[in-house]
């Protein structure tokens, strides 16, 4: 009984002969190939621009005046942690 890898092997396609329907397929695969890189890039720049829609309406709402909050702040020297040996 032929394993799993024999039998995918099988399916396989086959090239053409003709050189001609050779060079058409190679051509249509590097076309496959742009179209999934160029839709890659734009579905890229979609997303960078919906994140960048987003920061703006954000920032929109933070500037409210009833979202202030007023403190005091101190700060605190960093101490030395002694180092053990």
């Amino acid at each position: 009984m032929p394993g799993i890898f024999a039998r995918l092997h099988r399916l396989r396609p086959t090239r053409p002969r003709n050189p001609l329907l050779r060079i058409g397929f190679a051509l249509l695969g590097v076309a496959f190939l742009l179209v999934l890189l160029v839709g890659g890039v734009f579905v890229g720049l979609g997303m960078l621009a919906f994140r960048a829609a987003q920061r703006l309406m954000r920032a929109r709402k933070a500037k409210a005046p009833g979202d202030v909050l007023e403190a005091e702040y101190r700060v605190v020297a960093p101490r030395a942690v002694p180092q053990a040996r």
